[in-house]
């Protein structure tokens, strides 16, 4: 078995004990997503201070309640539609809030250029979930683009941890707002093919009730003769 695999395998092996551990103490799934807001808020406070690899540690623990709420809530039989609102919400903030330390961070080191760059990846995070929110309104679905926040946090904890954070918001930068492009570029090819199908679709109503029509009108003309 490969070594990745290995490692992935004995991960999920820890989360699913945990989620099953979670779930007979019987906490409630919103309390592990406020949680997780919490320990976010500290990891915040800890990079602002400039200790990136204690921070790094404090996202990864709050990453372990990001993943577990959900499961939780479909194993205790508690998704409601608010408890998934309430996800998406806190998860908007604890994202705010880490880049919002690492501003803190960069105006205390007087480092103006990655105060600049920190606003770009807020900016960049913020319109990744406000696009596809704002799409699916028009569309099935706009799940394109590479940068999830998955992807995100782990891109943070692997920069706080080895202290590679300039490179990191750089590539953040970068592949958020390139997700963003995507997916404008995505909703408008898709709702243009939409908008032709219903126009067709019109069409094609319109063209069966004139015909109707006409099968009527000659019904009716034959009864009159």
């Amino acid at each position: 078995m490969p070594f990745t695999r290995t490692i992935g395998s004995g991960l999920g092996r820890v989360l699913t004990g945990l989620v099953r551990l979670l779930t007979l103490s019987g906490v409630h799934p919103n309390a592990l997503t406020l949680i997780g807001l919490v320990v976010n808020g500290v990891a915040a406070w800890i990079l602002a201070r400039g200790e990136f690899l204690y921070g790094g540690l404090a996202i990864l623990c709050a990453a372990v309640f990001d993943l577990t709420d959900g499961a939780v809530a479909r194993n205790a039989n508690k998704v409601t539609r608010f408890g998934g609102f309430l996800d998406s919400v806190m998860d908007r903030y604890s994202d705010l809030v880490l880049l919002t330390g690492l501003l803190v961070y960069y105006a205390r080191i007087d480092r103006f250029s990655y105060i600049v760059l920190t606003a770009v990846v807020m900016i960049g995070t913020v319109l990744v979930s406000y696009s596809r929110a704002r799409s699916e309104n028009l569309i099935p679905s706009c799940k394109v683009g590479f940068m999830e926040r998955p992807e995100r946090i782990v891109l943070l904890i692997i920069g706080a941890l080895f202290d590679r954070m300039a490179a990191v918001l750089w590539v953040l930068a970068v592949l958020s707002n390139l997700t963003v492009v995507h997916r404008i570029a995505h909703t408008w090819d898709r709702s243009r093919a939409l908008q032709r199908s219903a126009e067709h679709a019109a069409a094609e109503a319109a063209a069966e009730t004139g015909a109707e029509v006409g099968r009527a009108e000659l019904r009716e003309g034959y009864r009159s003769v």
